[in-house]
Protein backbone atom coordinates (compact mmCIF):
# COMPACT_ATOMS: atom_id res chain seq x y z
CA UNK A 1 0.00 0.00 0.00
CA UNK A 2 3.11 2.21 0.14
CA UNK A 3 3.06 2.49 -3.40
CA UNK A 4 -0.34 4.12 -3.50
CA UNK A 5 -0.39 7.89 -4.00
CA UNK A 6 -3.17 10.32 -3.08
CA UNK A 7 -1.46 13.39 -2.11
CA UNK A 8 -0.27 15.32 -4.54
CA UNK A 9 2.53 18.60 -5.18
CA UNK A 10 1.89 21.59 -6.98
CA UNK A 11 4.34 20.04 -9.91
CA UNK A 12 2.28 16.89 -9.81
CA UNK A 13 -0.91 18.79 -10.36
CA UNK A 14 1.27 20.49 -13.32
CA UNK A 15 2.20 17.50 -14.74
CA UNK A 16 -0.77 15.68 -15.09
CA UNK A 17 -3.17 18.27 -16.43
CA UNK A 18 -0.68 20.28 -18.38
CA UNK A 19 -1.69 23.31 -16.28
CA UNK A 20 1.62 25.46 -15.52
CA UNK A 21 1.98 25.44 -11.47
CA UNK A 22 2.01 29.66 -11.86
CA UNK A 23 -1.14 29.84 -13.65
CA UNK A 24 -2.45 26.84 -10.99
CA UNK A 25 -1.33 29.30 -8.22
CA UNK A 26 -2.90 32.57 -10.11
CA UNK A 27 -6.27 30.55 -10.35
CA UNK A 28 -6.33 29.61 -6.80
CA UNK A 29 -5.31 33.06 -5.08
CA UNK A 30 -7.22 35.19 -7.69
CA UNK A 31 -10.57 32.38 -8.55
CA UNK A 32 -10.36 30.24 -5.43
CA UNK A 33 -10.50 27.12 -7.68
CA UNK A 34 -8.80 24.67 -5.91
CA UNK A 35 -8.08 24.72 -1.68
CA UNK A 36 -4.79 23.33 -1.45
CA UNK A 37 -4.04 21.61 2.10
CA UNK A 38 -0.42 23.56 3.68
CA UNK A 39 2.52 21.59 5.22
CA UNK A 40 3.73 23.15 8.43
CA UNK A 41 6.18 24.91 6.24
CA UNK A 42 3.33 26.06 3.92
CA UNK A 43 4.07 23.91 0.74
CA UNK A 44 0.60 23.31 -1.04
CA UNK A 45 -0.30 19.81 -1.20
CA UNK A 46 -3.85 18.70 -2.75
CA UNK A 47 -5.68 15.33 -2.86
CA UNK A 48 -7.10 13.14 -5.44
CA UNK A 49 -10.39 15.26 -5.62
CA UNK A 50 -8.79 18.49 -6.32
CA UNK A 51 -6.78 16.99 -9.57
CA UNK A 52 -10.06 15.68 -10.76
CA UNK A 53 -11.50 19.18 -10.27
CA UNK A 54 -8.69 20.51 -12.04
CA UNK A 55 -8.73 18.22 -14.88
CA UNK A 56 -12.39 19.25 -15.30
CA UNK A 57 -11.49 22.76 -15.67
CA UNK A 58 -8.43 22.26 -17.49
CA UNK A 59 -11.39 20.65 -19.98
CA UNK A 60 -13.97 23.39 -19.89
CA UNK A 61 -10.87 26.01 -20.26
CA UNK A 62 -9.66 24.34 -23.47
CA UNK A 63 -13.23 24.49 -24.86
CA UNK A 64 -13.26 28.27 -24.15
CA UNK A 65 -15.04 29.05 -21.16
CA UNK A 66 -13.28 32.02 -19.25
CA UNK A 67 -11.41 30.98 -15.86
CA UNK A 68 -13.15 33.75 -14.23
CA UNK A 69 -16.83 31.95 -15.21
CA UNK A 70 -15.55 28.86 -14.03
CA UNK A 71 -14.58 29.63 -10.66
CA UNK A 72 -18.53 30.95 -10.34
CA UNK A 73 -20.42 27.87 -11.03
CA UNK A 74 -21.36 25.71 -7.72
CA UNK A 75 -18.84 22.57 -7.71
CA UNK A 76 -22.11 20.38 -9.14
CA UNK A 77 -22.11 22.17 -12.66
CA UNK A 78 -18.52 21.56 -13.76
CA UNK A 79 -18.83 17.64 -14.09
CA UNK A 80 -22.36 18.68 -15.89
CA UNK A 81 -20.99 20.82 -18.21
CA UNK A 82 -17.75 18.20 -19.03
CA UNK A 83 -20.37 15.94 -19.87
CA UNK A 84 -22.46 17.93 -22.03
CA UNK A 85 -19.39 18.84 -23.94
CA UNK A 86 -17.90 15.69 -24.68
CA UNK A 87 -17.91 15.21 -28.72
CA UNK A 88 -16.00 13.60 -30.81
CA UNK A 89 -13.39 16.05 -31.16
CA UNK A 90 -12.80 16.22 -27.28
CA UNK A 91 -13.47 12.64 -25.98
CA UNK A 92 -10.00 11.33 -26.73
CA UNK A 93 -8.78 14.26 -24.13
CA UNK A 94 -11.47 13.55 -21.62
CA UNK A 95 -10.68 10.11 -22.06
CA UNK A 96 -7.30 10.44 -21.19
CA UNK A 97 -8.43 12.21 -18.26
CA UNK A 98 -10.78 9.47 -17.34
CA UNK A 99 -8.37 7.08 -17.18
CA UNK A 100 -5.75 9.12 -15.34
CA UNK A 101 -8.29 9.38 -12.85
CA UNK A 102 -8.68 5.55 -12.89
CA UNK A 103 -5.49 4.86 -12.63
CA UNK A 104 -4.95 7.44 -9.44
CA UNK A 105 -7.91 6.25 -7.73
CA UNK A 106 -7.20 2.51 -8.74
CA UNK A 107 -10.65 2.63 -10.01
CA UNK A 108 -11.42 -0.61 -12.44
CA UNK A 109 -15.06 0.33 -13.31
CA UNK A 110 -14.17 3.82 -13.88
CA UNK A 111 -11.70 2.22 -16.41
CA UNK A 112 -14.08 0.03 -17.95
CA UNK A 113 -16.59 2.24 -17.89
CA UNK A 114 -14.94 5.15 -20.19
CA UNK A 115 -13.48 2.33 -22.32
CA UNK A 116 -16.71 0.89 -23.05
CA UNK A 117 -18.00 4.21 -23.78
CA UNK A 118 -14.67 5.12 -26.30
CA UNK A 119 -15.50 1.64 -28.43
CA UNK A 120 -19.35 2.38 -28.59
CA UNK A 121 -17.84 5.41 -30.96
CA UNK A 122 -14.79 4.01 -32.10
CA UNK A 123 -12.89 1.12 -33.56
CA UNK A 124 -10.41 -0.33 -31.12
CA UNK A 125 -7.59 0.76 -33.70
CA UNK A 126 -8.82 4.17 -33.02
CA UNK A 127 -8.92 3.99 -29.58
CA UNK A 128 -5.43 2.59 -29.52
CA UNK A 129 -4.13 4.74 -31.42
CA UNK A 130 -5.93 7.89 -30.21
CA UNK A 131 -6.27 7.56 -26.68
CA UNK A 132 -3.81 4.87 -25.41
CA UNK A 133 -0.80 5.27 -27.60
CA UNK A 134 -1.11 9.14 -26.08
CA UNK A 135 -1.77 8.04 -22.77
CA UNK A 136 1.32 5.67 -21.92
CA UNK A 137 3.52 8.60 -23.98
CA UNK A 138 2.87 10.85 -20.61
CA UNK A 139 2.49 7.67 -18.33
CA UNK A 140 6.43 7.29 -19.16
CA UNK A 141 6.95 11.03 -18.41
CA UNK A 142 4.53 10.81 -15.33
CA UNK A 143 6.85 7.92 -14.06
CA UNK A 144 10.18 9.75 -15.00
CA UNK A 145 8.80 12.74 -13.30
CA UNK A 146 7.91 10.66 -10.18
CA UNK A 147 4.40 11.89 -10.64
CA UNK A 148 2.75 8.25 -10.48
CA UNK A 149 3.87 5.24 -9.05
CA UNK A 150 5.33 1.85 -10.28
CA UNK A 151 1.83 0.85 -8.81
CA UNK A 152 -0.40 3.22 -10.34
CA UNK A 153 1.89 2.22 -14.14
CA UNK A 154 1.17 -1.15 -13.22
CA UNK A 155 -2.54 -1.51 -12.76
CA UNK A 156 -3.51 0.70 -15.99
CA UNK A 157 -0.79 -1.44 -17.74
CA UNK A 158 -2.56 -4.51 -17.15
CA UNK A 159 -6.28 -3.11 -17.81
CA UNK A 160 -5.06 -1.92 -21.50
CA UNK A 161 -3.33 -5.29 -21.99
CA UNK A 162 -6.55 -7.17 -21.33
CA UNK A 163 -8.15 -5.39 -24.01
CA UNK A 164 -5.39 -6.25 -26.42
CA UNK A 165 -5.69 -9.60 -25.42
CA UNK A 166 -9.21 -9.57 -26.29
CA UNK A 167 -9.63 -8.01 -29.32
CA UNK A 168 -6.23 -10.14 -30.42
CA UNK A 169 -7.91 -13.69 -29.63
CA UNK A 170 -10.44 -12.31 -32.47
CA UNK A 171 -7.92 -11.63 -35.27
CA UNK A 172 -5.86 -14.72 -34.11
CA UNK A 173 -8.61 -17.43 -34.57
CA UNK A 174 -8.64 -16.42 -38.15
CA UNK A 175 -6.37 -18.54 -40.07
CA UNK A 176 -3.95 -16.45 -42.33
CA UNK A 177 -4.25 -15.50 -45.85
CA UNK A 178 -0.39 -14.07 -46.23
CA UNK A 179 2.17 -16.91 -46.43
CA UNK A 180 4.82 -15.04 -47.83
CA UNK A 181 6.82 -14.31 -43.88
CA UNK A 182 6.19 -14.92 -40.59
CA UNK A 183 6.34 -12.54 -38.12
CA UNK A 184 8.33 -13.73 -34.59
CA UNK A 185 7.60 -10.70 -31.77
CA UNK A 186 9.97 -10.27 -28.86
CA UNK A 187 11.93 -7.92 -26.49
CA UNK A 188 15.14 -8.30 -25.56
CA UNK A 189 16.58 -9.65 -22.29
CA UNK A 190 15.76 -7.16 -19.53
CA UNK A 191 13.00 -5.52 -21.39
CA UNK A 192 9.32 -5.33 -19.93
CA UNK A 193 7.62 -2.48 -21.45
CA UNK A 194 5.50 -5.38 -23.96
CA UNK A 195 2.01 -3.00 -24.63
CA UNK A 196 4.12 -1.92 -28.22
CA UNK A 197 5.19 -5.14 -29.18
CA UNK A 198 1.83 -6.63 -28.29
CA UNK A 199 0.02 -4.26 -30.22
CA UNK A 200 1.93 -4.87 -32.95
CA UNK A 201 0.86 -8.76 -32.75
CA UNK A 202 -3.04 -7.34 -33.07
CA UNK A 203 -2.09 -5.28 -36.39
CA UNK A 204 0.12 -7.90 -37.87
CA UNK A 205 -2.67 -10.83 -37.40
CA UNK A 206 -5.11 -8.42 -38.44
CA UNK A 207 -3.40 -8.20 -41.91
CA UNK A 208 -3.79 -11.80 -42.58
CA UNK A 209 -0.41 -12.75 -41.30
CA UNK A 210 0.91 -15.76 -38.69
CA UNK A 211 2.98 -14.33 -35.67
CA UNK A 212 4.85 -16.29 -33.16
CA UNK A 213 4.90 -14.06 -30.19
CA UNK A 214 7.71 -15.00 -27.56
CA UNK A 215 7.03 -11.75 -25.38
CA UNK A 216 9.38 -10.19 -22.98
CA UNK A 217 13.07 -10.68 -22.16
CA UNK A 218 14.13 -13.51 -25.35
CA UNK A 219 17.36 -14.55 -25.48
CA UNK A 220 18.77 -14.47 -28.83
CA UNK A 221 19.27 -18.13 -28.23
CA UNK A 222 15.80 -18.88 -28.54
CA UNK A 223 15.32 -16.34 -31.58
CA UNK A 224 17.83 -19.17 -33.15
CA UNK A 225 15.83 -22.25 -32.22
CA UNK A 226 12.79 -20.71 -33.96
CA UNK A 227 14.78 -20.68 -37.63
CA UNK A 228 14.07 -23.94 -37.55
CA UNK A 229 10.77 -24.23 -37.82
CA UNK A 230 10.29 -21.47 -39.98
CA UNK A 231 11.70 -19.41 -43.51
CA UNK A 232 11.40 -16.12 -44.02
CA UNK A 233 11.35 -14.57 -40.76
CA UNK A 234 10.50 -11.49 -39.73
CA UNK A 235 11.54 -10.87 -36.61
CA UNK A 236 10.33 -7.79 -34.57
CA UNK A 237 11.53 -6.25 -31.78
CA UNK A 238 10.63 -2.91 -29.44
CA UNK A 239 13.59 -1.65 -27.17
CA UNK A 240 12.19 1.23 -25.27
CA UNK A 241 14.81 0.91 -22.20
CA UNK A 242 17.31 -2.31 -23.46
CA UNK A 243 19.59 -2.83 -24.77
CA UNK A 244 21.35 0.21 -23.10
CA UNK A 245 22.86 2.79 -25.50
CA UNK A 246 26.48 1.40 -24.11
CA UNK A 247 25.32 -2.34 -25.79
CA UNK A 248 23.10 -1.91 -28.07
CA UNK A 249 25.05 -1.67 -31.34
CA UNK A 250 27.09 -4.84 -30.03
CA UNK A 251 23.20 -6.14 -29.24
CA UNK A 252 22.57 -5.74 -33.01
CA UNK A 253 25.98 -6.86 -34.49
CA UNK A 254 25.12 -10.18 -32.65
CA UNK A 255 21.62 -10.05 -34.17
CA UNK A 256 22.65 -9.75 -37.55
CA UNK A 257 25.60 -12.25 -37.18
CA UNK A 258 23.37 -14.78 -35.61
CA UNK A 259 20.11 -14.47 -37.26
CA UNK A 260 19.48 -12.54 -40.48
CA UNK A 261 20.18 -13.84 -44.16
CA UNK A 262 18.59 -13.40 -47.81
CA UNK A 263 15.32 -14.40 -45.88
CA UNK A 264 15.05 -12.77 -42.61
CA UNK A 265 14.74 -9.18 -41.48
CA UNK A 266 14.79 -7.74 -37.78
CA UNK A 267 12.30 -4.34 -37.82
CA UNK A 268 13.09 -2.47 -34.68
CA UNK A 269 11.63 0.00 -32.72
CA UNK A 270 11.66 2.12 -29.20
CA UNK A 271 14.00 5.04 -27.60
CA UNK A 272 16.98 2.81 -28.03
CA UNK A 273 16.63 2.33 -31.20
CA UNK A 274 18.10 6.20 -31.55
CA UNK A 275 21.49 5.18 -30.46
CA UNK A 276 21.93 2.44 -33.15
CA UNK A 277 25.24 3.17 -35.53
CA UNK A 278 23.08 4.26 -38.69
CA UNK A 279 26.08 2.23 -40.68
CA UNK A 280 24.18 -1.43 -39.20
CA UNK A 281 21.17 -0.77 -41.61
CA UNK A 282 21.23 -2.97 -44.37
CA UNK A 283 18.16 -4.59 -46.27
CA UNK A 284 17.60 -7.13 -43.06
CA UNK A 285 17.38 -3.94 -40.46
CA UNK A 286 15.05 -1.77 -40.66
CA UNK A 287 14.08 1.10 -37.74
CA UNK A 288 10.73 2.63 -37.54
CA UNK A 289 10.00 5.72 -35.85
CA UNK A 290 6.23 4.74 -34.69
CA UNK A 291 4.31 2.15 -34.58
CA UNK A 292 2.11 3.69 -37.41
CA UNK A 293 4.71 3.47 -39.77
CA UNK A 294 5.47 -0.10 -39.14
CA UNK A 295 1.92 -1.07 -39.41
CA UNK A 296 1.95 0.85 -43.02
CA UNK A 297 4.81 -1.15 -43.85
CA UNK A 298 2.67 -4.40 -44.00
Amino acid sequence: MNNIKNVFSIKDLENLSGIKAHTIRIWEKRYAVLEPMRTDTNIRLYDLASLQKLLNITLLHNHGYKISKISKFPPEKIPELVNEIISTKSAKNHAISSFKMAMMNFDQTLFFNTYNKLLSEKSFREVFYEVFIPLMSELGLLWQTDTITPAHEHFISYLIKQKLLINTEKVQVVQPTRTDKVFVLYLPMNEVHELGIMYLNYEILAAGYKTIYLGESVPTSSLKDVKKYFDNIVFVSYMTVQPDKEKINEYIEDIKTELLDDTTELWCMGRMTEHIDPGLYSNSIKKFESIFDMVNEL
